[in-house]
């Protein structure tokens, strides 16, 4: 399995051909992220894409940026606004209340623009169509949603969360439990299980370095890597991440 930094703008299938030209080998990812997006994307090659099931059951750890004001289509930067409101009050105790209902076990209605099926065709591209999506709460677990910084209009968070977490849907539900509009203006996965950001090497230097190199960054795809390292939900967020960890 190797660990790839996913650039902004590359599509996850993208990270995919390069491994894949590189390698010469099958190739799969553990865990779509949007092209918007950036940071860590498991690849998995050969026999290792046998367990993609597994790494996909893995905790995730990501670095958000909030942005207030504004609702989109999309719950990200990159859909039309849908609904504009004032900046909300962004003092500690009110940001805690609201973000402490969006911890733990809960039932979160995901994106219109999600890729989840619906009568067989994914929900974006009913989206696109005009349909109006009528998508059922799924069950996730969000076990960490801490505050890393806030300037207002942005509020940056870290987020450690189940499989199937829509961090979008955190921000457009974080916005109207303030009572404004948020959509999810930025965002780094910083950890896939055991996989972290800090030892990927990103597309463009593994097809610079070749087979030789990609083969010997290549890690065991085995029950070790689901193991997510204690320092994501034990230590204080701001010493986790950062201000030169962010894309």
């Amino acid at each position: 399995m190797l660990a790839i930094d996913k650039p902004e703008g590359w599509t996850s299938h993208d990270v995919v051909a390069v491994a894949r030209s590189v390698l010469r080998a099958r190739t799969g990812h553990g865990g779509t992220l949007d092209p918007a997006a950036s940071g860590l994307l498991p690849v998995l090659a050969g026999g290792a894409t046998k367990f993609a099931d597994r790494i996909h059951e893995a905790l995730k750890v990501y670095d958000a940026l909030v942005r207030f004001g504004t609702e989109t289509a999309t719950d990200d930067r990159e859909g039309a606004v849908t609904r504009a409101a004032s900046i909300p009050a962004l003092d500690e105790g009110t940001l805690e209340n609201a973000l402490a209902a969006l911890r733990g076990v809960i039932d979160q209605i995901p994106p219109q623009f999600a890729a989840l099926k619906v009568s067989g065709r994914p929900a974006y591209a009913r989206a696109r169509a005009g349909e109006t999506v009528d998508l059922a709460a799924r069950r996730v677990q969000v076990h960490r949603l801490d505050v890393i910084g806030c300037a207002a209009p942005d509020l940056r968070l870290l987020v450690v969360c189940s499989s199937g977490t829509y961090v979008r849907a955190i921000a457009r539900d974080l916005g109207r439990a303030l009572g404004s509009a948020a959509h999810l203006a930025a965002l780094r996965r910083l950890a896939v299980g055991a996989l972290e950001v800090r030892d990927a090497i990103r597309p463009d230097a593994l097809r610079a370095r070749g087979v030789d190199a990609a083969v010997a960054l290549l890690r065991p795809a085995d029950e070790r890597l689901l193991v997510l390292d204690p320092r994501f939900v034990e230590q204080p967020a701001a010493t986790i991440v950062g201000a030169g960890e962010r894309a």
